[in-house]
């Protein structure tokens, strides 16, 4: 029997058991813990193969992150994706897969020292603070770890996972420049998706959510006035991402002397903006602002604060005090941005109160991950798991408390302030300059957006804008490298210039 064994394990290599044991696993986890688990080890083979793959070729594996990350929710929402599987896992595995690749294989990745600035001390003061939110009880539930880390791993540590990532992995100008141009194509599409969506209408599963889920929020005025969400979850996420994703690409445009790359960012900041408007969010208004505003003070430029002023004032001064365009139902919405009579963007105001007076006697807050499946009825903070925080920040608030919201805002704070005090000042090139301080005013119009809608955490957006910022702490590593690549793309295009002139000169003689 045992040389029969030793026979089997020399010419089969033991494949057919370990395929047995996988089998017998599957079935237990499937009777012991539902579907979810059974698919999990069901496609375990391909999870090993996928690590071997991304072990040979990492950065294919950043690239599938950051595509899988843009187009998560538009694969789910047309049901292209197995169910019972939790959109968030394909982010977080993909991230512990490529910072497991970036410690074994650590001779090829010298970048380490680059992860340890301001933005990592912040983050880990929050995942410090959401770690010990395992110990909050105040719904009198017990300690309940499940819903802890499920609500930590959103709230807190994929914001560390996402910030190592961006650091070790984007590590020269080629990638850097590589993701200005992959993020522009994904927004692109996303904008074209929007046409779509408008002129050819919705596919079959688009559809049905419109019509369910989506109706009371997203058909308004009677049906003549439909609020479009792209490729994203819903109307807001999309139109705060996408506007966020113009100021940025605004900023690229205004900064970059390659002229191809001017071009294409243009193109992309004004696509971006054009599907803000089709979203009929009305908070994207506001930030896109707020992120051009910022980019004034973050320019240290006087021609570059006069023009935005200018043009920006001359907008604004049309929106909220004109009636021009008003023959759009999409413009008209955006206008209430600036009517504080409104009645529908009063409606979160009134909510918030009521939270108020239930959150008094919680400072720690209600606990990570208790939502309305974890909280019965009879309980006295039931409502605060159901009531509708349209808002990140009064999200955060109602599972941390003053307490965690307060260290939230200061987490923040540092981030951003550490991210601006680079750009203005340790970053001496012109364009580089440009992208931080494009990443920057993003971020700061990402969290405008979270202040108003519940759309800081979603997809895809974590991963572009805190990723962004994260791009910031880099920057000033490679800059060097920077100036000497894009002093090569300079000659191209000016040999390509002048070769051009030349031809144009001899077809006159």
């Amino acid at each position: 029997m045992v040389k029969d064994f030793a026979t089997y394990k020399q010419e089969t290599g033991g494949r057919a058991l370990l395929l047995f044991l996988l089998f017998g696993l599957a079935i237990y986890e499937f009777v012991n813990a539902g579907f979810s688990a059974f698919a999990l080890v069901c496609i375990s083979p391909l999870i090993i193969i996928a690590a071997y793959f991304a072990f040979r070729y990492r950065m294919a594996a950043f690239w599938a992150l950051f595509f899988i990350n843009y187009f998560v929710q538009w694969f789910n929402k047309n049901q292209w994706l197995p169910a019972g599987i939790p959109l968030s896992l394909y982010n977080e595995m993909l991230e512990i897969l490529l910072l497991s690749i970036a410690i074994i294989d650590a001779r090829r990745t010298p970048h380490f020292e680059r992860t340890i600035n301001l933005m990592l001390y912040a983050l880990i003061l929050w995942c410090g603070f959401c770690s010990l939110e395992v110990l909050n009880d105040t719904c009198g539930l017990g300690i309940n770890i499940g819903a802890w880390y499920t609500g930590a791993r959103m709230m807190a540590f994929q914001l560390l996972y996402c910030f190592l990532v961006f650091c070790i992995y984007i590590d020269n100008s080629k990638v850097l420049v590589q993701y200005l141009y992959v993020w522009a194509v994904f927004s692109l599409f996303t904008v074209f998706y929007t046409w779509k969506q408008i002129h050819i209408g919705f596919s079959p599963a688009e559809s049905v959510w419109m019509e369910t889920i989506g109706y009371r929020t997203h058909i308004l005025n009677a049906g003549t006035l439909t609020r479009y969400f792209s490729t994203h979850n819903d109307a807001a996420t999309f139109g705060i991402g996408i506007a966020s994703t113009a100021v940025a690409y605004f900023i690229f445009a205004f900064t970059s002397k390659i002229k191809k790359q001017r071009i294409l960012f243009l193109i992309t900041g004004i696509g971006c903006t054009w599907a803000m408007f089709q979203s009929g969010t009305r908070t994207a208004m506001a930030c896109l602002i707020l992120g051009i505003i910022a980019y004034v003070f973050l320019s240290k430029s006087a021609k570059i604060a006069t023009f935005v002023t200018i043009v920006f004032g001359f907008l604004f001064f049309i929106l909220a005090f004109t009636n021009i365009g008003n023959g759009s139902q999409q413009i008209r919405r955006m206008r209430t941005t600036f009517d504080r009579s409104d009645a529908s963007a009063n409606v979160r105001t009134i909510n918030q109160e009521t939270m108020k007076k239930y959150m008094k006697e919680a400072p720690w807050g209600i606990g990570l991950g208790m939502n309305y499946e974890n909280v019965p009825a009879n309980n006295k903070y039931a409502i605060m798991s159901v009531i509708p925080p349209d808002s990140e920040y009064v999200f955060i608030w109602l599972r941390t408390g003053k307490i965690g919201i307060t260290l939230f805002i200061i987490t923040m704070l540092l981030m951003l302030g550490g991210a601006c005090w680079i750009t203005m000042f340790k970053i001496k090139s012109p364009s580089l300059r440009g992208v931080g301080a494009g990443f920057c005013c993003a971020f700061i119009s990402m969290q405008l957006g979270g202040y108003g809608n519940q759309v800081l955490m979603q997809f895809p957006n974590c991963l572009l804008f805190y990723g962004g910022l994260s791009i910031v702490y880099i920057l000033p590593f490679i800059e060097k490298e920077w100036v000497e690549f894009e002093a090569k793309e300079i000659a191209i295009q000016e040999e390509k210039e002048r070769l051009k002139l030349e031809k144009k000169k001899a077809s006159r003689v």
